[in-house]
């Protein structure tokens, strides 16, 4: 696993294949990126997280921010989740798992006694500049949208 990164770092490069084509961090220069890795598509945290900054985009968008989420699942499983919930936002595959690595979240978990690897529920806001403003990590779906909304409009206020 890679250094734990903290907000003022640099974010790290990527590029994914999402819903709508590649996704590249280079995409979002001179925009506030939302970038938030969730452990899988249709789980009950994951849908009410996904529903909820759909919910939200205007709002971002009026903030200066786009919204991309991330997880393992494949671009089919995020096509079906996108048209069952009717999400609007982007959602990208990490399917190697080098973003998850990159970021950090691709941590060890522990369930019903049992350890596993998976992917932390973690949000990156991400300035116009591609530098770190604001991280949280092992997220609690209630009222997260409305945090990072609010983060977003004072990095571009």
């Amino acid at each position: 696993m890679t250094q734990s990164l903290q907000t003022g770092d640099a974010a790290p490069a990527f590029d994914m294949p999402s819903n709508d084509g590649r996704a590249k961090l280079s995409d979002y220069a001179g925009k506030t990126l939302v970038l938030y890795f969730y452990p899988k598509d249709d789980t009950p945290g994951c849908t009410k997280q996904a529903i909820g900054f759909t919910e939200h985009l205007s709002a971002f968008a009026a903030a200066g921010a786009e919204v991309l989420g991330v997880s393992k699942d494949t671009l089919a499983k995020h096509e079906k989740f996108i048209d069952k919930h009717d999400l609007k936002i982007r959602l990208a595959t990490d399917d190697d798992g080098a973003v998850c690595d990159a970021f950090g979240v691709w941590i060890e978990k522990k369930m019903y006694g049992k350890t596993y690897m998976g992917i932390e529920r973690a949000t990156f806001l991400i300035g116009p500049d591609g530098v770190i403003r604001e991280i949280w990590r092992k997220v609690k779906v209630p009222g997260h949208v409305e945090k990072v909304l609010d983060a977003a409009q004072l990095t571009n206020s």
